[in-house]
């Protein structure tokens, strides 16, 4: 297939980089740790070709080694830090403007309910409601059943709403 292809295999990183990242980063909730994510994921990729079965999917075959990339370091990064209660909330800087400074409070409020869900949870509703897949790509991508990634959506969607309930 592209063993040893290193042109071919830069079309694949050109093709896939953006998708990952966007996922990635919505998993970790860190621009730096889903860039790692997503280079640790071709650099894996691109050493195990040989285990890729089927050519035609091979952004799929790259999604499920960053999935696991991402689980792993959400492991390792519950292991060293302090929990998010126990943490300053950011707070906006003079220099914005006053709606600015609301959506920045917004933004703020989301990402804590995001990383609030289980990670399961999280990883279903950023596929289905930000990344805008099918049930059908997610499970064949997660490797999990249809209806158990309705439930994981259902669950994530009502405890999003109970935690922003005051945005209503």
């Amino acid at each position: 297939m592209l063993a040893g292809d290193e042109d071919a295999y830069a079309v694949l990183v050109r093709r896939y980089k953006d998708a990952l990242y966007r996922y990635a980063e919505r998993m970790t909730g860190r621009p730096d740790d889903a860039a790692d994510v997503v280079q640790q994921a071709f650099i894996k990729g691109y050493r195990s070709l040989d285990r890729c079965r089927d050519p035609e999917r091979v952004g799929g075959w790259l999604f499920r080694i960053a999935v696991n990339l991402c689980k792993d370091q959400l492991k390792g990064r519950a292991r060293r830090e302090v929990p998010l209660e126990a943490t300053e909330p950011i707070r906006a800087t003079r220099d914005l403007p006053e709606e600015g400074a609301e959506r920045a409070e917004i933004r703020e409020e989301i990402y804590r309910a995001l990383q609030a869900l289980s990670d399961e949870q999280r990883e279903a509703f950023v596929l289905k409601h930000v990344e805008g897949w099918s049930y059908q790509e997610m499970a064949e991508k997660l490797e999990v059943s249809v209806p158990a990634l309705k439930m994981r959506v259902h669950r994530a969607r009502d405890q999003l709403q109970e935690l922003l309930e005051h945005y209503r």
